[in-house]
């Protein structure tokens, strides 16, 4: 028997799909997996080079696979003015002048992660940063990255004014006489662009790194960037930072880019995407992929933006003349992702309200008619609101559901800024992860990070349970629409994996594939469906090497 360089034993394994094995050992050679085997036989595979790694009871699984993530710009916000851990409005605001104060050379105040339930209607106005930083101009993105909260300064400095009308793919917030009140949301807040500074180049990279060193301690070996183009959070080219990357050797993981698709241009983007495509292909063995393409179908519930089949409501209950925005033309849809899979690419759809859902499906459904079946594996993203008769599509159509666990619970943004707003009834269509698996769907999951916390084992606890840590309330959709905790850990695993065409040689805990692991403790599989937040990362291998130790 061939020697181990390293040996786990002592607890189960989630190999990637149903329970967990009892009584085995995995042996590590390498970069690859070489063998699981009951434990008795594992002294096969010890010599006096092998690293024994007792795992004490805890959990090894397959390293998690985010498929829809942007850590660019969430580790550029780091850096930059972060308001991710702003607790209310005038904590915001605090963070706000606490950056300003320590920062006075930074003619632009930029950065981001306020919560629209920490402001009335999920609209801060510019009041409010005036107030601290009256003589420079201050732009921050919203935490889901669909508004910008601008001061007075910044309104200025992009010329705008009551006179200014929203353009097609936005609204403008406005005070009484039309003046812009502070928050732009979607499109309205790209009316900045040719007045803010862009984030340097090294800048970008730092943010990259450090997005890279937080999402491995959470046990993050892979991962579907959801914006590889410009413009994300002030960074003018994402894919230039992963070639950097590349060429000092930092990026440690994995990563598919999904190359954006600016909705106000045409076809002839895919001649450029299929350059970038084989330009990244010859740079690397698949470390960095560009083979996808990123589509917004619309915007977000919140700020009544997300494309929905019935009108919203207004305060009084009342229907209004809003169903949301659909950003590209369905019909145009069809035709960009018939291409778009001709051409074989991936297409990761933003599809977060019904009527969303059904046009992605209509354009993935227009593609298999005028290509046949492929190999593309697309997926949408989000579905925070689907149609019943729609989620026995996804099936039929082989496309994934790209699902964000951790929004699928009661908490204020959902309670206070979408669902007195939607019909009667919405809230049984919230997140139908139960209705997707039970209609054959094959699941992957992402977190949206910087929208939401990157956590795995935080997002598949609300999955299991519908219900965050610590809130004392009802499953949001219904106890139906649970996931059990073997198939939300093979959403983040093996499903992941197979929507990066990498479930060949990650995703799973298999002979041959590579030593991209992870070790959980407690084993969530022995705690209670409620605990199972507790379990957090011990370690994470990479390559079968110790990429991050909770212990070092």
């Amino acid at each position: 028997m061939p020697a181990a360089d390293v040996l786990f034993t002592g607890g189960a394994v989630f190999t990637g799909t149903g329970e967990p094995l009892h009584g085995h050992a995995v042996a590590v050679a390498g970069d690859r997996i070489l063998a699981v085997v009951p434990e008795p036989e594992a002294s096969a595979h010890i010599d006096e080079h092998t690293r024994v790694v007792d795992l004490d009871g805890a959990l090894l699984s397959p390293g998690f696979q985010d498929a829809h993530v942007h850590p660019v710009s969430a580790g550029v916000e780091l850096l930059m003015c972060n308001l991710t851990e702003a607790t209310d409005a005038a904590d915001a605001v605090a963070h706000v002048q606490a950056y300003a104060d320590a920062n006075p050379d930074e003619a632009w105040i930029q950065g981001g992660g306020w919560s629209m339930d920490h402001f009335p209607g999920g609209a801060p106005v510019r009041a409010l940063l005036d107030a601290v930083v009256p003589d420079r101009p201050v732009l921050l993105m919203s935490r889901d990255h669909h508004s910008t909260w601008a001061n007075t300064a910044a309104i200025r400095a992009a010329g705008l004014d009551a006179s200014t009308p929203d353009p097609a793919d936005g609204r403008i917030e406005r005070e009484p006489d039309g003046t812009p009140a502070g928050t732009f949301h979607e499109g309205a807040g790209a009316l900045f662009d040719h007045v803010r500074p862009p984030i340097g180049a090294d800048l970008a990279y730092a943010g990259l790194l450090r997005a890279q060193e937080d999402l491995i301690a959470l046990g993050i070996t892979g991962w579907q960037d959801a914006w590889v183009g410009t413009g994300l959070g002030g960074v003018q080219d994402v894919a230039s930072v992963y070639r950097r990357a590349l060429a000092e050797g930092t990026l440690k993981v994995h990563v598919v880019g999904a190359q954006w698709w600016e909705r106000a241009g045409g076809l002839e983007q895919l001649d450029e995407m299929v350059r970038r495509r084989a330009e990244f292909a010859a740079l690397d063995h698949g470390r960095f992929t560009l083979g996808t393409t990123k589509i917004m179908v619309d915007g977000v519930a919140e700020n009544q933006t997300a494309a929905m089949l019935t009108p919203y409501r207004d305060v009084h209950g009342h229907d209004t003349g809003n169903r949301g925005l659909s950003f590209i033309d369905p019909e145009r849809l069809r035709e960009i992702v018939t291409q778009l899979d001709a051409a074989e690419f991936q297409v990761h759809f933003h599809a977060l309200g019904d009527r969303a859902v059904r046009e992605a499906l209509d354009a993935v459904e227009a593609a298999r008619e005028a290509n046949g079946a492929t190999d593309g594996r697309h997926h949408l993203a989000h579905l925070q609101v689907v149609e019943e008769r729609e989620t026995a599509r996804f099936a039929d159509l082989e496309a994934v559901a790209n699902i964000q666990a951790l929004w699928a619970t009661h908490e204020d943004q959902i309670d206070e800024l979408t669902l007195p707003f939607l019909q009667d009834g919405a809230e049984a269509r919230q997140y139908p992860f139960g209705d997707l698996v039970r209609n054959g769907a094959r699941l992957a999951a992402g977190s949206d990070w910087p929208v939401s916390s990157a956590d795995p084992m935080h997002a598949i606890h609300i999955a299991v349970t519908r219900v965050a840590p610590g809130l004392d309330s009802e499953p949001l959709g219904g106890a139906h629409q649970r996931l059990d905790l073997a198939t939300a850990m093979a959403a983040y695993t093996s499903g992941s994996a197979y929507v990066n065409h990498r479930d060949h040689d990650t995703g799973y805990v298999r002979e041959g594939y590579l030593a991209n692991l992870v070790v959980l403790d407690p084993d969530p599989f022995g705690l209670p469906a409620g605990e199972i937040h507790r379990s957090t990362v011990v370690a994470t291998w990479i390559d079968g090497e110790l990429a991050y130790s909770r212990t070092s």
